[in-house]
């Protein structure tokens, strides 16, 4: 052996295809992707300036016209996970010193502070107890007293199962001369959301919920108003600049996330930003094909039937639910856990016994509330069913005073209700 080294043997790992278990997602997401997705994710790679990637590009922004219920030109997708949505919306909308007003309600409402925060801005908080919402007036109030750039507000925030009301706040915002921003993640085609009629100046959402896809890519829209902002800080890449492009002395911070450049990239000029991950791409527009395809109103009303038969059924059962249930997102319920029980064990006993997951939840409800989602491809009556038939069977295992039956019972109770409407109709 030379200067004292060993030879040292490697046993040969044998890796296995990729096969992961069966699972339910029941959750507050991700969620099943619905099988017509994947398939389309399935399919083989363009170029992305060949004719056929771009025209996709063009038709998935068209049915994301729809999806969003907007005519706004700038509606497109980011490359990403829904916070790359939110990041690309902040960012490029926020310069250094900029007041942003974020109400707070839950634990998004954090998220789009901190971000704001890593933007520069000065950011003003309000905030309501988790499971509340706001009233339109204490909105108003602070934004007359703020005077912000930009307000930003999530729409349904998963962590506590409530959506805020947005109606009122598009005209306010108009003015006084505020952005309107607002993240739908967890809400979009699970309830009623239409940018243009709220006024809304920008919008960022993911796949990953009621959209019934994988997470990896984020619809968005922008208004002209946004869109007016945007234009204002661009600058173009010094690798691709050419002579008479702009740049600007206040460009977007960051270079992926650079809406200016993305909507040249998305539109006719087919600026060389990044390449596009086709992949997500063909997911993504599956996703909002779907919608259409089905109706968006009525995917809404898939989603309303459904959680409002898992709540019916979680209350069947005897379990307290958490939050304002007036304000409640139609795709996902808060149920408190009762006392005596330990929740992470229940939730183990769904995955190991039955495969079906749901969520805890963050911060102060951690370990106090499961989170139950209805949502994309899961949002049917055999999920529903299957998951509280689940849930009973482990809850008296764990001594649970519960109501025997009394969760598909209930369950069963609205969707008989709503077959007997429509025989009648």
């Amino acid at each position: 052996m030379k200067h004292g080294l060993r030879r040292v043997g490697r046993v040969k790992r044998v890796f296995q295809p990729i096969d992961p278990p069966a699972r339910l997602l029941m959750g507050p997401g991700p969620i099943n992707a619905d099988p017509r997705v994947l398939r389309a994710m399935s399919a083989q790679l363009v170029g992305q300036y060949d004719p056929a990637m771009t025209a996709y590009m063009d038709e998935t922004q068209a049915l994301y016209r729809e999806v969003f219920q907007t005519s706004n030109e700038q509606t497109l997708l980011v490359d990403g996970t829904s916070r790359a949505g939110i990041e690309a919306s902040l960012v490029s909308l926020i310069e250094p010193g900029d007041k942003v007003l974020v109400p707070v309600f839950g634990r998004f409402g954090h998220l789009l502070r901190e971000i704001a925060e890593r933007c520069g801005a000065e950011v003003h908080v309000i905030e309501v107890p988790w499971g509340q919402v706001f009233a339109l007036e204490t909105i108003v109030e602070a934004i007359e007293r703020v005077q912000p750039k930009l307000l930003a507000v999530v729409h349904g925030d998963t962590s506590t199962t409530v959506a805020q009301p947005l109606e009122g706040l598009g005209e306010v915002c108009a003015r006084h001369g505020v952005l309107f921003y607002t993240d739908v993640t967890a809400s979009i085609v699970g309830n009623t959301f239409r940018t243009d009629e709220l006024g809304l100046d920008a919008v960022s959402a993911g796949l990953q919920k009621c959209l019934g896809g994988p997470s990896g890519s984020s619809p968005v829209t922008y208004s002209e108003r946004a869109v007016e902002v945007i234009r204002a800080r661009t600058s173009i890449e010094a690798g691709i600049r050419t002579e008479g492009d702009t740049t600007s002395a206040h460009r977007i911070a960051s270079n992926y996330f650079d809406l200016a450049m993305i909507f040249d990239y998305w539109g006719p000029q087919r600026l060389n930003h990044h390449t596009e991950a086709t992949t997500m791409l063909w997911g993504a527009r599956e996703c909002a094909r779907l919608v259409v395809d089905e109706g968006v109103d009525a995917v809404v009303a898939r989603h309303e039937l459904h959680g409002r038969a898992m709540l019916a059924g979680v209350q069947g059962l005897g379990l307290e639910t958490f939050g304002d249930l007036a304000h409640k997102m139609n795709n996902v319920v808060a149920v408190v856990i009762p006392d005596g029980v330990d929740g992470d064990r229940v939730r183990g006993a769904l995955l190991a016994d039955f495969g079906i997951e749901i969520g805890t939840s963050f911060g102060p409800l951690h370990g106090k509330i499961w989170r139950i989602g209805t949502m994309g491809y899961n949002a049917r009556r055999d999920t529903v069913l299957t998951t509280l038939a689940a849930l009973e069977a482990v809850l008296r295992r764990e001594g649970a005073p519960i109501t025997s039956g009394g969760g598909v019972g209930a369950a069963y109770d609205v969707y008989l209700d709503v077959d007997r409407a429509g025989a009648a109709a």
